[in-house]
């Protein structure tokens, strides 16, 4: 699903002090932030939001589930969100152990809940609303227009944004899969989510070395209308070496960068050198 102003927005870990951060910031911005949950601070007031013991004190009140929470509380903060009817569970800890993810994946399919994560920077619909910590406020990266954005990396999002918008081109919305090996929406989901979506013209996605993530988007890119653009980043990264997210790391051919490169481009899909040739290659898919 992809964020709108019109969706609720509710708060695990809001008295934190990264969720009090952006909180406030996600306020000031706009988003519909309807509460928090702190089960030691339930029936207070923080941000001028009433503070709850859990998610199920506001079943049918929210939309989205915003998790500032540490990995080992992850997977009851989720499955909490879950059972009170979240569309959608934004979850950006990393490090959370692999069988909590698995219930965490298997609570979302249970009551129809998507997750965005682990490890997600978030979302973020330029002009409406954002949640999450990516910087929507700064309008150098973000400005609204009909691009449609999906990173593995808050920060090669952040950069891909920053691109298009100096050449002019604004998003219709930003989308964190995550970088864990183990996600809930993949860069394929994803992907779908932007060829449905009447806002978004064309379509960019940031990937990077490791797992199947971007051959298993290459192949739903290969029947698309919209014109769509990659950058993989890892290029000289070594086999066998892990490198900065969970899932960037590479067995052998599996998953190297020449792999999706030629599953990519094989489907239509130009992939760019730099972050920087992104949005000429976005300008030119569609010619």
């Amino acid at each position: 699903m992809i964020l709108l102003g019109s969706h609720r927005i509710l708060v695990q870990g809001v008295t934190g002090r990264q969720g009090t951060f952006w909180t406030s910031e996600m306020i000031k911005y706009g988003a519909a932030v309807v509460g928090g949950v702190n089960p030691r601070k339930a029936g207070t007031s923080h941000l001028g939001l009433p503070v709850f013991a859990s998610a199920r004190e506001m079943t049918g009140k929210f939309d989205v589930a915003l998790m500032f929470v540490p990995p080992l509380s992850a997977k009851t903060a989720a499955i909490d969100a879950c059972e009170a009817g979240a569309k959608l569970v934004i979850c950006l800890a990393e490090h959370i152990p692999t069988h909590d993810v698995m219930e965490m994946l298997a609570g979302a399919k249970a009551n129809g809940c998507r997750i965005a994560g682990p490890n997600t920077a978030g979302l973020v619909t330029p002009g409406q609303t954002f949640a999450g910590i990516m910087p929507a406020f700064n309008s150098r990266i973000f400005k609204a227009g009909g691009i449609g954005v999906i990173s593995r990396s808050g920060s090669l999002g952040a950069l891909a944004c920053l691109n298009l918008t100096r050449s002019g081109m604004g998003q219709s919305a930003f989308f964190g899969v995550g970088g864990d090996p183990m996600i809930g929406t993949t860069t394929r989901e994803a992907l779908e989510m932007f060829d449905r979506d009447e806002r978004t013209s064309a379509v960019v996605i940031c990937g990077e070395i490791g797992g199947s993530a971007e051959e298993e988007a290459a192949e739903y890119a290969q029947g698309m209308r919209k014109p769509v653009a990659a950058f993989i980043a890892g290029r000289s990264s070594p086999p066998g070496k892990k490198m900065g997210h969970a899932g960037a790391i590479v067995d052998g051919g599996r998953g190297g960068y020449a792999s999706k490169r030629r599953a990519l481009e094989s489907a239509g899909v130009p992939v760019a050198d730099l972050p920087s040739e992104l949005p000429a290659l976005i300008s030119g898919a569609g010619s």
